[in-house]
């Protein structure tokens, strides 16, 4: 059974530089939701509601997001705007969320292997907090989570991408073992266009077993010298059975500017404030466009 989840959210995020300099990545909103809080409402909608956050230097804002502000709930009370006093209550109440501090930035891999001693030796998720996956019918840590119930191995959310894009994830190589399911035989991180083992990207989602934490632990630095996650994965799959799943629903990347904007307009048009208008304006500006 999987009750626990891991949220790395400790990079600086220098793509999104100059915001990223004071405020971090995994608070930039969308319309007027910080993504972070996206990725939680995701791991408690597939069940998890303890919730460990790997955090680092200038990622305060993360913490005090989550935690009650007083002064603002009796405001909200004086004022009589009872409907936004219980949408910050509902963000402190929603999830057992707990704080955890990487000293230096190593890397995903080495943010993971913070986490063990919370975990114990429990299989978890591992969301990342700056990617919102929009999951049809279920969410998609519930997809993974319905593997591993099954095979009760490890699995990773995969995305088919470009093959112009594969130097930019983790790429899994494997067998089919139906339409959406993959057994797995080995990772490669950002591997070159012509020697990438297929097109299926590693998608920000992942369930695993505890046995991950010793191979994080052997793990040396690879690329950009950090230890990376897909290179302790790649170990423990000669070892241990590893799945990945094609997931159904859409990946926003918060990190790429350019699809930061497209996924403001997405869900600004599913805005029932401001939906309609925005549609609207969409419209008359793609009219005038030349």
């Amino acid at each position: 059974m999987v009750r626990k989840a891991v949220i790395p959210a400790a990079g600086f995020g220098t793509r999104f530089l100059p915001i990223t300099k004071s405020q971090p990545k995994e608070m930039i909103p969308i319309v007027d939701t910080p993504t972070i809080q996206y990725v939680v409402e995701e791991a408690v909608s597939s069940g998890i509601t303890d919730i460990l956050m790997i955090i680092g230097k200038g990622k305060r804002a993360i913490e005090e997001h989550f935690d009650r502000s007083f002064e603002l709930e009796n405001m909200l009370t004086e004022k009589k705007k009872l409907k936004e006093l219980e949408e910050i209550r509902n963000i402190t109440r929603i999830a057992d969320i707990h704080f955890i501090w990487q000293k230096e930035m190593n890397g995903l891999g080495d943010a993971i292997r913070y986490a063990r001693f919370h975990v114990e030796n429990e299989p978890f998720a591992v969301l990342l907090g700056d990617t919102v996956i929009s999951g049809k019918g279920k969410p998609i840590t519930r997809q993974l989570i319905d593997v591993y119930d099954k095979y009760k191995k490890s699995v990773v959310a995969l995305e088919e991408v470009d093959i112009s894009e594969v130097s930019r994830y983790g790429i899994i190589s494997g067998e089919r073992l139906d339409k959406n399911l993959v057994k797995a035989t080995d990772f490669v991180e950002k591997p070159k266009q012509e020697v990438t083992p297929s097109r299926l990207a590693i998608a920000s989602r992942y369930i695993f077993t505890p046995q991950i934490f010793d191979y994080l632990e052997k793990t040396k630095r690879g690329i950009n010298n950090e230890i990376q996650l897909t290179d302790a994965m790649r170990a423990m799959v000669k070892e241990h059975e590893m799945y990945g799943l094609c997931f159904d629903g859409k990946r926003y990347d918060i990190g790429n500017k350019l699809d930061f904007l497209k996924t403001n307009i997405e869900f600004g048009l599913k805005n029932k404030e401001i939906g309609k208008e925005l549609k609207e304006y969409l419209i008359k500006l793609v009219r005038n466009i030349t």
